[in-house]
């Protein structure tokens, strides 16, 4: 009895100021020491999906700490060792492609936290080499593309595969959408009209045809845009312009209910946003 008493003060003694010293601690060094993706593949042997889950998990133990310390109701201000996440992240990935949690939280500190989109869509590029049932991956690379960079062709690719992977529609729609946002008005609609004639349900069908109508809409205003700049010399004012003049018979309908109208560089857009209920420019 005396030995074990003797055993746990020892320990009291040795674990209490270790605690302390872990608790102060700066917050990047508790993120701590990881060894290299290399070295940590040629020890792990054959538990290599285990040794990539304890670096997620090491990551969402750190992020879960910096966020324990943000007081409630408030946002996190201090993002932490991003760097360091995100190089844990990648390890996890290069012992365990087919990690989903390193994935799906690299999409949340790379993009909103950490601003690196670039990266991000590149480990999301890597995830579906390996990961190539999961609609997830493409939807957020196509997310990244449209809402971050503004690559509209990008997120129209991501956006189709995340409909092919998913079988959901939507996703389908979107990659038409960021098709047109892209300048390729004429890709989307031969796009759209091939959904059209291969969609197997009729809801579906019916929800290409109402987008396909949409973008013909686009590509007839976009045509009499053209011709007016080539035979007058100069863009027109506004979409109004086009119809009181002649070049733009009868004036457009937006299907979705919004009204057509020409950006300050000319493109063709809508208060609709090619969707009902968007809120009105």
């Amino acid at each position: 009895m005396a030995l074990l008493v003797a055993g746990l003060l020892a320990y009291a003694a040795v674990i209490g100021p270790f605690t302390a010293y872990m608790r102060d601690k700066p917050m990047e060094e508790k993120l701590g020491y990881v060894p290299s993706v290399k070295v940590m593949k040629s020890v792990s042997v054959d538990q290599k999906e285990l040794a990539g889950a304890s670096l997620v998990f090491k990551v969402l133990m750190y992020y879960g700490t910096l966020m324990g310390q943000a007081p409630k109701g408030t946002i996190l201000k201090d993002p932490g060792d991003l760097q360091g996440m995100s190089r844990l992240l990648h390890g996890a990935v290069q012992l365990d492609p087919y990690n989903m949690d390193a994935y799906y939280f690299a999409q949340g500190i790379l993009t909103w936290d950490a601003h690196q989109y670039q990266v991000a869509n590149a480990l999301l590029d890597y995830g579906m080499k390996y990961r190539n049932w999961d609609w997830f991956l493409p939807f957020f690379a196509g997310f990244n593309n449209a809402y971050f960079l503004k690559d509209y062709k990008k997120a129209a690719h991501y956006y189709d595969l995340a409909g092919d992977l998913s079988g959901e529609p939507l996703y389908k729609s979107l990659a038409s959408r960021y098709m047109q946002e892209s300048g390729q008005t004429d890709l989307a609609i031969a796009y759209l009209s091939g959904m059209v004639k291969t969609a197997k349900n009729d809801a579906v069908r019916k929800s290409y045809q109402l987008r396909l109508q949409a973008f013909l809409e686009v590509s007839r205003i976009e045509k009499a845009r053209d011709r007016f700049a080539r035979e007058r010399g100069g863009m027109p004012a506004s979409l109004e312009d086009l119809v009181r003049s002649g070049y733009l018979k009868p004036a457009p309908v937006d299907p979705y209910g919004g009204t057509f109208y020409l950006e300050p560089d000319g493109k063709v857009a809508t208060t609709s946003k090619f969707a009902f209920g968007a809120k009105k420019k």
